[in-house]
């Protein structure tokens, strides 16, 4: 995988992880994390409480470990490295957060058709 494909990726789950615990849970915190690819390091500002903290920094290092030259979306994968309850967790939020993003985008193209 590529430094852009997994920035890519680690963004996509910042997202999803941040519209989730933005929405489900209270008291958030700001942690900056470190995260490094092939000798390039990532710097990465999270807003998420201690539960969503622990479940990304699980995805991370997954998507790190990830052993695909073309990392395929892990619901396809021919060999998954998930703990069938950690995917169960990040299942759930991805589907969460995929439909209010998409919602959103919808609403502001709309609100954009008419201003």
């Amino acid at each position: 995988m590529t430094h852009k494909k997994f920035e890519e990726e680690v963004n996509t789950l910042k997202d999803f992880f941040e519209c989730y615990c933005k929405d489900k849970h209270e008291c958030s915190k700001i942690k900056i994390t470190t995260l490094e690819y092939q000798s390039k390091i990532f710097y990465l500002e999270l807003h998420l409480c201690d539960e969503c903290q622990n479940a990304i920094h699980y995805s991370f290092f997954k998507l790190q470990n990830c052993s695909h030259e073309i990392k395929p979306r892990c619901r396809k994968c021919p060999t998954p490295c998930y703990e069938k309850q950690e995917w169960k967790n990040t299942a759930k939020i991805m589907i969460y957060s995929a439909v209010k993003l998409s919602l959103s985008k919808m609403k502001n193209r709309i609100r954009n058709v008419f201003s």
